[in-house]
């Protein structure tokens, strides 16, 4: 065969599909979570659950956990993160913690094996800080 002559065989498909292509992956904000973060759940919190509350409430993952009503299950993970960051806390509670936090994507493997990534801040609402130092590009340059 020379160069310019077609490869045999049937021509390729114009709409190829991986066959271990992965489901798209859910774009969480940046920015984090800005719905009404939703009532507690469970019998009276305690200040730290509540802090705890509000805090993972504002997470980008907070995004989906809305979508899916995961309220009770987040706020079994807090109620058992303010149990196990006792200092008294056994390694059955801080198991118990390290595994919830792997069902909420808590954690950057987990958030890979839920397919969930952060979306790329955007650069136009991303907060500057005029006092920020500047580096002299000359100065790197003349080296």
């Amino acid at each position: 065969m020379t160069g310019g002559d077609p490869v045999p065989g049937p021509a390729p498909s114009p709409n190829p599909r991986r066959r271990n292509a992965r489901p798209n992956t859910t774009q969480l904000p940046a920015a984090g979570y800005a719905g009404p973060i939703p009532d507690w759940p469970l019998s009276r919190p305690k200040k730290a659950e509540k802090e705890a509350w509000e805090q993972l409430w504002r997470l980008p993952q907070a995004e989906a956990w809305a979508q899916m009503h995961a309220e009770r299950p987040v706020a079994r993970y807090v109620r058992a993160l303010i149990v196990a960051e006792d200092p008294g806390s056994t390694a059955f509670q801080l198991s118990e913690v390290r595994q919830l936090e792997d069902r909420l994507g808590l954690t950057p493997m987990s958030m890979l094996r839920l397919r969930w990534e952060i979306a790329p801040a955007d650069p136009a609402t991303a907060a500057v800080d005029p006092d920020a130092p500047v580096a002299d590009v000359r100065r790197l340059f003349a080296v």
